[in-house]
């Protein structure tokens, strides 16, 4: 079944993928992982960080993509990034407005890492959530440094 989403739903959806990142709770970070992806949901990074694809480079490998799947997985991956830009206390990340709809089951997220201190923008990405019949990311792929 196919799904077109009203702006409540787009907004509301915004608010719980940036919320999951920032999430301090793991317990609460666990929840929202699992309400808001399918069980054998995945993110894939497809642009990696420069230090990834130059040594993909120096093996002859071409850019690779990289990718977790299942809530375990997702649980892992989130809580490193919360524990790498979000505990510090340096950074938060924010939605840049709020989802937009580019096609059915298909939604686009803008997002900001910003400074704690003074709201600068530290960098930002934009994620293609492919979504399940019941709304559930069943896959998101993650541009970083696309803001």
């Amino acid at each position: 079944m196919s799904k077109q989403f009203d702006e409540n739903e787009l907004a509301a959806l915004t608010e719980r993928y940036v919320a999951m990142w920032n999430e301090p709770d793991a317990e609460n970070r666990s929840k929202l992982i699992r309400e808001l992806w399918a069980a054998d949901g995945a993110q894939v990074l497809a642009d990696p960080p420069q230090e990834i694809r130059e040594a993909a480079a120096a093996l002859a490998f071409p850019i690779p993509t990289l990718e977790v799947r299942g809530h375990d997985a997702l649980e892992r991956r989130v809580t490193r990034a919360y524990e790498m830009f979000v505990a510090p206390g340096e950074h938060a990340f924010a939605a840049r407005g709020r989802a937009t709809q580019l096609s059915v089951n298909l939604v686009g997220i803008t997002w900001l890492m910003v400074s704690q201190a003074d709201g600068s923008v530290a960098g930002g990405g934009y994620d293609v959530l492919a979504l399940d019949e019941d709304g559930r990311i069943r896959v998101d792929h993650q541009f970083i440094g696309v803001a």
